[in-house]
């Protein structure tokens, strides 16, 4: 089961407490933007295998959003932090990079 600990109220919670929303750091599109833009963000992003960065709410406990880094193949949680983040924080990035050695951060 993943466990997730919640940054703003610190609780190590289960999957089934939280509520995922998608990827993180991503240019979202929405009204007003072109056809070719809405295509490209529904379908045209990379579904990479390995470390990800997602958005994910307390759903069950302070109901806040905040967004985790964590391995899709292995479950492993690397870190969660503020969902106010434009960017993984540097330490984040750090850490992930000595755990997986050629791992770059791509925006």
């Amino acid at each position: 089961m993943l466990t997730v600990t919640c940054p703003v109220c610190g609780v190590a919670a289960c999957e089934t407490e939280l509520a995922p929303g998608g990827e993180a750091h991503l240019k979202r599109y929405g009204p007003g933007s072109t056809d070719d833009q809405f295509e490209e963000y529904l379908f045209m992003r990379p579904n990479t295998k390995g470390v990800h960065f997602e958005r994910w709410r307390h759903a069950a406990g302070c109901g806040k959003w905040f967004l985790a880094a964590r391995d899709t193949a292995t479950l492993e949680v690397f870190g969660t932090y503020s969902a106010q983040t434009l960017q993984p924080p540097a330490e984040l990035i750090e850490k992930i990079k000595s755990k997986r050695p050629g791992w770059s951060y791509a925006q």
